[in-house]
């Protein structure tokens, strides 16, 4: 079975520090990074303007830790089911079933990563690098799964219900989140099938 190495835990954080990270973490998911702005936060935060600067300096560094929050939030969640899985066709079935979840939840915004990376279009922006550090993160582990359950073609397999995922989030919260979760999971059906053949 594969293990799934849970980043360090971070530091704890001031209670004012904590405060604006979960005030960014709500407002930047349900509204959008560019549309929150600094006052906006600060209100919303019940901090002083001195104490947001002396915390995260900038917006920038605030929106880098807000995604770095969101990662490290991933790969809990992604550990704790292959804790609680022996099978690696059972953890892929309860990341399916976790992403179907959140498509039909009221307050699901899409994914928040790929929201973050389309309001940033340089590659080179620490936003974006934090965007693509996680998703290359996310790909390894379903690879990893794949292979687990005998996948011929793990790498090729890790890409497609990658973008499965994407797709069904995307759809999930543009369109008709019973149809993109179908669409789904005949994409994970496939991929397991293929493992078995």
């Amino acid at each position: 079975m594969i293990e799934i190495d849970r980043p360090a835990p971070p530091r704890a954080l001031a209670p004012a520090k904590l405060r604006i990270l979960e005030t960014a973490d709500l407002l930047f998911y349900d509204e959008g990074i560019r549309a929150v702005g600094v006052d906006r936060l600060i209100s919303a935060s019940s901090v002083t303007k001195a104490t947001f600067y002396k915390h995260y300096g900038s917006k920038d560094r605030l929106i880098v830790d807000y995604v770095d929050h969101r990662h490290r939030v991933a790969v809990d969640e992604l550990a704790d089911l292959v804790e609680r899985h022996d099978d690696p066709e059972e953890v892929l079935r309860a990341v399916q079933a976790g992403i179907t979840t959140a498509i039909s939840s009221p307050d699901f915004r899409g994914c928040p990563f790929i929201n973050a990376a389309s309001e940033f279009f340089d590659p080179d922006h620490p936003v974006r690098r934090a965007v693509v550090a996680h998703r290359d993160w996310y790909v390894a582990v379903l690879e990893q799964l794949l292979r687990a359950v005998g996948h011929p073609l793990a790498g090729d397999a890790a890409d497609d219900l990658m973008l499965a995922r994407d797709g069904a989030m995307a759809g999930g919260y543009a369109g008709d989140p019973v149809a993109a979760s179908a669409a789904l999971a005949r994409a994970f059906d496939r991929a397991l099938a293929d493992a078995h053949r």
